[in-house]
């Protein structure tokens, strides 16, 4: 059903790629957008049990999306050094493939931003839980379960190892 990757040699284990996810601060969310186009949007994700997190407006290009094809990509660049001298870039990165739901249960939200509050906010868990109460009812959800997952890093990287 996906492909596998072409650089195996490349390829990082399971557990490197969710090291990467929790990690990382932000990622890059792709739908199925108007008109045929892909639409990307950056955007702050939490990691927990094979799925991604994340927070959104209830209205909008990627809610509406969603809504028509819940199937999605995000990909996430842990590192991203440009080495003049060899032509080359040396990266780590993770791509996924999974489908996207917009959480409407009350209990799943409090739990997804308390992910979000954990990974971004850690000294600030009250006030984070007072945010999540105040503003539960005009924040939308998203959960990405995730089908697909690689990491991969360049080869320069891999040979290092």
């Amino acid at each position: 059903m996906f492909r596998e990757m072409r650089r195996v040699k490349q390829l990082l284990s399971n557990d490197e790629a969710i090291e990467i996810l929790n990690k990382c601060s932000s990622g890059v969310l792709g739908v199925h957008g108007d008109d045929g186009y892909p639409y990307t949007v950056p955007l702050s994700y939490a990691y927990k049990d094979d799925k991604l997190f994340f927070h959104c407006a209830i209205e909008g290009h990627k809610i509406d999306s969603i809504k028509k094809n819940d199937k999605v990509t995000f990909s996430v660049i842990e590192r991203d050094n440009v080495i003049q001298e060899s032509f080359e870039t040396h990266y780590r990165s993770v791509i996924i493939f999974g489908r996207a739901r917009i959480l409407t249960d009350d209990f799943e939200k409090r739990n997804a931003l308390k992910l979000l509050v954990e990974k971004y906010s850690p000294d600030y868990k009250e006030k984070g839980q007072n945010a999540i109460e105040n503003g539960l009812s005009r924040v939308c959800i998203i959960e990405v379960k995730i089908e697909h997952m690689t990491g991969k890093a360049a080869s320069g990287i891999v040979n290092n190892r």
